[in-house]
């Protein structure tokens, strides 16, 4: 089969719930929030979050919510504890020039048929869908 094949390697390190962690970011934590922070790490149970202006403080009074949101959406408990770090240097490229976030543009879901249903098959079908968004939104 061919997506194991190119699945290997980017799976080696991080699991399919790691990597539905950070796809799915807005989706857990809500726009409001998600403007404001980036998944940047985890590790040993540690979430490394990077942080915009105060929203820290707020962020530490809902950690324990935080986690439970996380690991729920995950499938598992793949979150023990937050780690938040002042970061006035966004990596997403809206958040850094300040534009609006290009709306989504309505692309039909990526399916993988040839994989069993499953965490891995639910990443990859995301992943491929967002990728397809994305490709659509710079056209």
């Amino acid at each position: 089969m061919l997506i194991p094949g190119i699945t290997r390697e980017a799976f080696r390190k991080r699991s399919p719930a790691h990597v539905t962690l950070f796809i799915d970011w807005m989706q857990i934590v809500g726009q409001a929030l998600a403007d404001r922070t980036e998944p940047r790490k985890l590790s040993a149970g540690t979430l490394t979050i990077a942080c915009r202006g105060p929203v820290a403080m707020e962020i530490q009074h809902m950690q324990t919510a935080l986690v439970d949101r996380i690991n729920t959406w995950c499938g598992h408990r793949i979150v023990d504890r937050l780690k938040l770090v002042q970061d006035f240097q966004p990596t997403s490229p809206h958040l850094a020039t300040g534009a609006k976030k290009q709306p989504r543009v309505s692309v039909p879901p990526v399916v993988v048929a040839d994989l069993p249903e499953g965490p891995l098959r639910e990443a990859l079908e995301a992943l491929g869908t967002r990728l397809a968004e994305r490709k659509a939104a710079q056209k």
